[in-house]
């Protein structure tokens, strides 16, 4: 090989990429009209969905941002206040109060939902129980009903002649009778107890699908290998189900946040301000005593809580699964 041939090789193989690159832009440019019209196409299609999303949700979003930052009863003219609201949210007694009772909420609303759905996924997942489609119907039904039939149901198991306290007195425990929603201590738990009910079918049918997924070799090995159904569940029902556990703690913790409909239908946010969530103290501000300002302000945190809470859960449940 002459020297000319190996002076030249690096000019040829620094010029192949730039002769590469040209071929895909004349490939690019010759493809351009099709890939074009194809774009503006697609862009076409979705043009009326974007439109209604932007008018039904961005600029409803925007303009709540805006009112975040004036002091407005709806009616008179609007005050400028900047940060102010945003402040007093962190420093109003009743918010903070609130806000106390969601992390109460999120226990019975989450947390325990999701162990109970763990557990009826562990014993309706494998294998055949009797009665197994009943008990599976029997705790879907409140997905089904809406909530605020849920709330009339249980504001009439809970009052002072309703079931409960019938039942209690039946067995001689009388004493423990009371107004469940009307007394100051009980009240919040009772509430808890309602979105226990309601969450736990969404949780047991999401999880009950996830361990129908597992191949069933996994579980006959480890039967082989002497598991029990303790460690069954620990080393592979479990593992197996984080993307369901992560929706269902993504939808119950942001529906604990978000309380409203039940709390208002059942106590009101009473006795007292025993009951109080910060979705509720948003409508009191919105229209009965309006003060719109802080209202949207109340609104835009709980929406920034939410999606910072649904970024969390899917970000740590990703680095499990990686």
């Amino acid at each position: 090989m002459s020297s000319s041939q190996l002076v030249q090789r690096p000019e040829a193989s620094a010029a192949a990429p730039a002769a590469r690159g040209r071929a895909t832009r004349s490939r690019a440019r010759a493809l351009s009209p099709r890939a074009r019209k194809r774009r503006w196409l697609g862009l076409a299609f979705a043009a009326p969905a974007l439109l209604f999303y932007g008018f039904v949700v961005l600029v409803p979003i925007l303009q709540s941002v805006n009112y975040s930052f004036y002091s407005w009863d709806g009616v008179s003219a609007a005050q400028w206040v900047g940060l102010g609201n945003y402040v007093s949210f962190f420093t109003d007694p009743a918010l903070l109060e609130s806000l106390g009772h969601v992390l109460v909420l999120v226990v019975f609303f989450a947390l325990i939902p999701i162990a109970l759905g763990l557990l009826s996924a562990a014993l309706l997942g494998r294998g055949k129980m009797t009665g197994s489609g009943v008990y599976r119907w029997l705790l879907f039904l409140p997905q089904v009903l809406t909530s605020v039939v849920v709330a009339v149901i249980w504001k009439r198991i809970y009052g002072p002649d309703g079931p409960l306290n019938s039942a209690l007195r039946a067995v001689g425990l009388g004493d423990l009778a009371k107004n469940w929603l009307g007394d100051f201590t009980w009240a919040l738990p009772a509430l808890g107890v309602i979105g226990t009910w309601t969450a736990m079918g969404l949780c047991m049918v999401l999880f009950v699908a996830g361990v129908a997924a597992v191949p069933n070799e996994l579980f006959e090995q480890a039967r082989i290998d002497g598991a029990g159904p303790i460690r069954e569940f620990f080393s592979i029902t479990l593992p197996s189900l984080k993307g369901q556990v992560a929706v269902a703690l993504t939808l119950t913790v942001t529906g604990a946040l978000r309380a409203f409909d039940l709390v208002w239908v059942t106590t009101q946010g009473g006795p007292g301000s025993s009951t109080t969530t910060p979705a509720l103290l948003l409508y009191r501000k919105a229209f009965l005593n309006p003060d719109v300002g802080m209202a949207a302000a109340i609104g835009i945190i709980l929406a920034i809580v939410c999606l910072v809470v649904a970024v969390v859960i899917t970000r740590l449940s990703e680095e499990k699964n990686a």
